[in-house]
């Protein structure tokens, strides 16, 4: 029997560590929506969801177009090679580029053409970061199909891909509130901290790092498999897409799981706000803490993922994760009223370690999902090719950007819709920080139902009734909404197309196909 065509250990291990500073890219970008442009640079919180909105419709045309192109792709370094020695560069200096945006000005003297400015910028800044985002993702994951035809380990590079991406976002993300909150204290003034100052060589460094590594998959990962393609346009893709209908199901099922994301979105102000009260030295204890519950959970079970096939099917494995945090979820929203009558709120120990083992399991559970989703669109890769003798690696590994780019941009929308709805938004997010670098210690002064005024500047005020509904709505979007993401994730998977004995029936079909291939193309 032909031995199966993979890579090398030290080949996986280059493609891991191209993962990480990818993901570690991939996070800064987000902390420009999640947390600078509406906290630093003070653009209206509707105003930022309706720029992920456009991004959104940016989306849907860019990430299928840009699979076509890289399956149409055909060099002596592959199809996926060419973009991922390319693409790392343009993000770091795009995203660059979109920090360097300037503040959104509030209040008297104002200036409407200044405002409008600052969101065509942020706007086309982000549209363009997206699109070499775009060139850079689709590349990455869809090699994976190509670097190896042995499906054991496919399945465990994709799953420690997603372990070793997560440690780099997650390093991301808790990094850099801390970082820039400190640099913000030292670059300030009369005072007062530079926060933007800090932000933008914050996101300097952590592109850097990103940057670096993430070019390792460019220059050493080799291609292995040499797909057949036959040109189809557009539009006859995307019937292709659609036609297939594991995919469809994985799409659909993620769409509707986007509130999972709020966590990324949700936890950078909650740390900011409630726990820290901006001091870089507690930003950095609760961001590393709730940071360390999520990765307890996720990289175990994401490491063992492939162990944890060998008993389960994928399917089931898919599902599980998303009705068990259901309960989990629903836990921690009650922690949150709880604490309104505890000493320290949800700093008080005997509240913070049952939230803390909620991120363990959290973790654990977005962990299994996004290594399932990433295998089980390569399977339906395989599908594709067992029924039509096309391996479009490229288009269907598109749809997992999208997922990662739609969960982001719904997320982002909700998010910052709740935030307009109870007010947290343009100029009480600067009447709050004013309160925090003062003194005042936000958590402490919220009361339910509270009139009173517990801070004013630049002729706004905050009442306790506000804070409490600030901190309340974060604490909505972390739980009860993920939590309805989680059910109704499931249900497109209930009858799902592919079950692992329809699969491995296809996976020998196509392993002999090749076979054959290689003796006529040899003889």
């Amino acid at each position: 029997m032909r031995e199966l065509k993979t890579f090398s250990r030290k080949e996986g291990g280059l493609y891991l560590t191209a993962t990480f500073g990818q993901q570690m890219m991939y996070n800064t970008i987000n902390m420009f929506t999640s947390y600078f442009a509406r906290d630093v640079l003070f653009i209206p919180a509707m105003t930022v969801g309706l720029i992920m909105t456009v991004a959104q419709v940016w989306d849907a045309v860019n990430d299928p177009l840009m699979g076509v192109v890289v399956d149409k792709t055909r060099t002596k370094l592959g199809k996926c090679r060419p973009y991922l020695l390319t693409a790392p560069g343009l993000i770091f200096v795009f995203t660059m580029l979109l920090y360097l945006c300037s503040p959104y000005q509030h209040g008297a003297g104002a200036s409407g053409g200044h405002n409008a400015m600052v969101v065509a910028w942020a706007l086309v800044g982000y549209m363009l970061v997206d699109l070499a985002y775009t060139m850079g993702d689709i590349p990455l994951w869809g090699i994976t199909a190509l670097m190896t035809e042995n499906e054991k380990h496919r399945q465990k590079l994709q799953a420690l891909a997603r372990a070793i991406g997560g440690i780099g976002g997650g390093i991301s993300i808790a990094l850099f509130q801390p970082i820039a909150l400190q640099f913000g204290q030292w670059m300030g003034k009369n005072g007062l901290p530079d926060d933007r100052r800090g932000s933008i060589l914050t996101a300097f460094i952590l592109m850097a790092v990103g940057l670096v590594t993430f070019q390792l998959a460019g220059v050493f990962v080799k291609e292995r498999i040499v797909p057949a393609h036959r040109g189809k346009g557009l539009a006859g893709n995307i019937k292709m897409l659609w036609r297939n209908r594991p995919f469809r199901q994985l799409m659909v099922s993620g769409v509707v799981s986007s509130p999972r994301n709020l966590i990324g979105l949700v936890s950078v102000p909650l740390v900011n706000y409630y726990f820290a009260s901006k001091d870089p030295g507690l930003a950095l204890f609760y961001t590393a803490l709730f940071g360390i519950g999520i990765a307890v959970g996720q990289f175990p079970v994401q490491g063992l993922s492939h162990k944890l096939l060998e008993r389960w099917s994928k399917r089931d494995l898919y599902i599980a994760p998303n009705l068990a945090e259901i309960p989990v979820n629903v836990l921690l929203f009650a922690l949150f009223f709880v604490s309104l009558n505890a000493a320290g709120g949800l700093t008080n120990v005997f509240l913070l370690v049952p939230m803390f083992l909620t991120f363990v399991v959290k973790g654990a559970a977005s962990g299994l999902y996004y290594v399932l989703q990433a295998n089980m669109i390569a399977d339906a890769v395989d599908y594709e090719d067992y029924n039509s003798h096309q391996r479009p690696d490229g288009l269907f590994f598109a749809g997992l950007t999208f997922l990662a780019k739609i969960s982001n941009g719904v997320s982002t929308l909700i998010y910052q819709s709740l935030s307009a709805l109870v007010g947290l938004s343009g100029l009480n997010i600067i009447i709050l920080q004013n309160m925090i670098d003062t003194g005042k210690i936000p958590r402490e002064l919220m009361r339910r139902g509270s009139s009173s005024i517990v801070h004013s500047f630049r002729g706004g005020a905050l009442t306790g009734n506000q804070l409490y509904q600030f901190f309340g709505m974060m604490f909505f979007a972390l739980s009860i909404l993920p939590a309805i993401a989680g059910l109704l994730a499931a249900l497109p998977m209930r009858k799902y197309a592919l079950p692992e004995d329809k699969y491995q029936e296809i996976l020998a079909v196509l392993q002999e196909r090749r076979r054959l291939e290689g003796e006529l193309a040899e003889g």
